[in-house]
């Protein structure tokens, strides 16, 4: 993209960005400038996006590649419990062709920011003889219970999920919704006691989750909430193993303790979206169990390989 094209594009942006009251100073400066609600700590967040690994741009399309794009950095603010608030986004374009990509990606993008009255205050572009690359950084504040943590968990807890899990490169990964507003109404009903999002397999993310809470889990293999599309995958692994391990499934794995989540399985409270227990927090280790017997649990996941 050459300068011309740059401030072509910019100057479209500013034209498609929709005012907000919190937004004193837009794209267009050399920072925007905006306000936090009072004595509210910042969440910031930010992932990048690579055509070829994360998506495939020519069977995808542009627009759905950009709501993918602002959909998972939104993801990640729900699983703080949060609220979002204002996004910078910066891209890699492919020299050939690269306004009309540019547009198509931000119309997605808007579009996704848009439904959490989330404003796009700036970011950067530039241009190469390489693949598409996208990168949101995101800022948010907690709700008034303040962020839920990976870091907090604690034995005894049970562990739950929303939604279905498996199968996800089938369509779900491009086309999810972040469940920002069923995060908001779980922290509001019970007093949950760690969150995180499934963005690498839901094996992986336990793991994590239990790494940064000093503990262990066992989850419940009858009990996993299994999508369809981990039943259509034509591969050699079970739709159990997808469930496990696809990843991008981008629901809520969280904990809370065991009496709350008798009474959250009872009412269900997310419309249209069912909450699961499958599996409860200990001490430590990480076991499945499965057919009467409890095994090792494999952090089964998506991890970006590099040398």
């Amino acid at each position: 993209m050459g300068n011309k094209a740059e401030l072509d594009f910019v100057s479209w942006l500013r034209n498609q960005t929709t005012p907000k009251p919190w937004v004193t100073v837009g794209p267009g400066d050399d920072t925007a400038v905006l306000s936090l609600p009072t004595n509210k700590p910042c969440l910031v967040t930010s992932d990048m996006l690579l055509d070829g690994s994360c998506f495939i741009l020519a069977e995808a399309g542009a627009q759905r590649v950009g709501r993918k794009a602002m959909n998972v950095n939104l993801s990640d603010i729900a699983a703080m419990a949060g609220i979002p608030h204002a996004a910078l986004v910066s891209l890699a374009l492919p020299r050939n062709g690269g306004k009309n990509l540019a547009q198509q990606l931000f119309n997605g993008i808007k579009q996704a920011a848009d439904l959490f009255d989330t404003a796009i205050v700036g970011g950067d572009t530039n241009s190469w003889n390489g693949p598409l690359a996208i990168s949101i950084t995101l800022l948010g504040y907690p709700g008034p219970k303040g962020p839920i943590l990976r870091s907090t968990a604690k034995p005894g807890d049970a562990l739950l999920i929303t939604g279905q899990l498996g199968g996800s490169i089938l369509g779900k990964h491009l086309d999810f919704n972040p469940r920002i507003a069923e995060a908001q109404l779980l922290s509001q009903l019970t007093n949950l006691s760690s969150m995180i999002d499934l963005s690498d397999g839901l094996a992986l993310d336990l793991h994590r989750l239990c790494a940064e809470s000093k503990c262990g889990a066992t989850l419940f293999a009858d009990q996993i909430p299994i999508a369809e599309a981990a039943f259509q995958m034509n591969d050699d692994k079970t739709p159990l193993e997808h469930a496990l391990g696809d990843g991008e499934d981008f629901e809520l794995l969280f904990s809370l303790p065991a009496i709350e989540a008798q009474q959250l399985l009872k009412d269900q409270p997310l419309q249209g979206l069912r909450i699961t227990q499958i599996g409860e927090i200990s001490k430590d280790g990480l076991f499945i169990q499965e057919k009467g017997r409890k095994l090792p649990l494999e952090a089964l996941g998506y991890i970006h390989q590099f040398d």
